[in-house]
């Protein structure tokens, strides 16, 4: 397996998809990191030589913020929105939809599991 940003990428798969893997780099990512590294994208992870992941991780740190500093920075982001009070701090600090969804019927995903309130006795 090549460990390239602190992550096992498979090594059955296209370099392309396999740098999917790793936190904060998608498709189009992927595909500019084999460009710049002047690799094949359609290079399977095991045919790759120490060197070719070498050029692969030297581009990946230099040019792009991935992993626990990406992660790391989006914490911060919330955390001072949050320490703003502003609309979307208060919306995250709650657990709420932060982007404008409804919330009568759904929103489940950032609200939790259902919590059931009796009806009131006449």
């Amino acid at each position: 397996m090549a460990r390239i940003a602190g992550v096992n990428i498979p090594t059955a798969k296209r370099i392309e998809v396999a740098l999917t893997y790793i936190y904060g780099i998608g498709r189009k990512t992927a595909q500019d990191i084999c460009a710049k590294s002047g690799i094949s994208p359609d290079l399977r992870v095991h045919q790759l030589s120490d060197e070719d992941v070498a050029k692969i991780r030297e581009v990946i740190d230099h040019d792009y913020l991935v992993e626990g500093e990406l992660r790391r920075e989006v914490g911060v982001n919330i955390k001072r929105l949050m320490d703003l009070g502003c609309y979307r701090g208060l919306r995250h600090r709650k657990g709420l939809p932060v982007r404008g969804q409804s919330t009568k019927q759904n929103a489940r995903t950032r609200k939790g599991k259902r919590k059931t309130v009796a009806n009131k006795k006449k």
